[in-house]
């Protein structure tokens, strides 16, 4: 954590959200905000809820009970393309980029909701279309520059290890210049210094750009290195929140989730 770096105001609020698929409960009256700046981890067992929630916070979901206001202002069933336009980006799970396309391109389609040219001046790429494409590459290669992936630019991402495929994939989402970035277990399936560069990376973008930061995130190391805060949920319910410290000694979290080994 960078002891310089100021948190601010809450940047986003969740209240008493409850989300159910059928009659089985996702999660159960729920609430949680997250402040400007800040790195916030949300940790639990398998099943706890955790991209539930975060599908909510980015409107892939629309809770039966509660309300998320971001900024300030209240979202009614706000869909992920509108929150993505307001400045919220999410990595997932999975890797979900385009496996035939190069790095550059990958990344350039992150860009799709900064374009303001029409279909027809795209097609021929004249005037505006141009220099609207001129800066748009260049902020992706600023990108590139910053996550270190200059060599493999041309690279069809199917090529690459899985680290920089995930690499990619975080790329892309700053790419959309997000207020709000979701990282969805980003170091999930890497080895040690491949989490060790995803580590720096998650910090530099905290640091640099400014980004408030809620990630999922299942390797307790990291978690209690890089958050300002940590919000622990077991089967849909929130057991924990406070900083690394606190949630580290909370009995409850003990018992559900870290282990007396910890």
């Amino acid at each position: 954590m960078n002891p310089h770096r100021k948190i601010g105001d809450v940047i986003l609020k969740a209240e008493n959200i409850s989300l159910s698929f059928g009659g089985v409960k996702a999660l159960t009256n729920i609430s949680l905000d997250v402040r400007e700046h800040e790195i916030c981890a949300i940790i639990g067992p398998n099943g706890a809820g955790k991209s539930s929630m975060l599908n909510v916070i980015n409107g892939v979901y629309h809770p039966q009970e509660g309300r998320v206001s971001y900024k300030g202002h209240v979202r009614d069933s706000m869909h992920a393309h509108e929150a993505a336009r307001h400045g919220i980006a999410r990595t997932f799970q999975n890797i979900a980029l385009f496996k035939g396309m190069s790095v550059l391109d990958n990344i350039m389609t992150g860009r799709n909701l900064k374009m303001h040219t029409n279909f027809l001046q795209q097609a021929l790429y004249w005037g505006a279309t141009q220099r609207e494409e001129i800066r748009h590459r260049r902020k992706v290669e600023e990108i590139i520059d910053f996550l270190q992936i200059e060599n493999i630019r041309k690279t069809p991402v199917g090529r690459l290890p899985y680290g920089l495929q995930k690499r990619v994939e975080l790329g892309r989402a700053l790419a959309a210049e997000p207020t709000l970035l979701l990282l969805d277990e980003p170091m999930a399936g890497m080895n040690v210094e491949e989490k060790q560069d995803m580590c720096r990376f998650i910090l530099d973008v905290n640091d640099e750009f400014g980004t408030t930061i809620v990630l999922i995130e299942h390797d307790m190391g990291v978690v209690m290195d890089i958050s300002d805060r940590v919000i622990v949920l077991d089967y849909g319910k929130k057991i924990g929140d406070g900083s690394p410290e606190e949630v580290r000694a909370n009995p409850d979290v003990i018992a559900a989730y870290l282990g007396t080994s910890h």
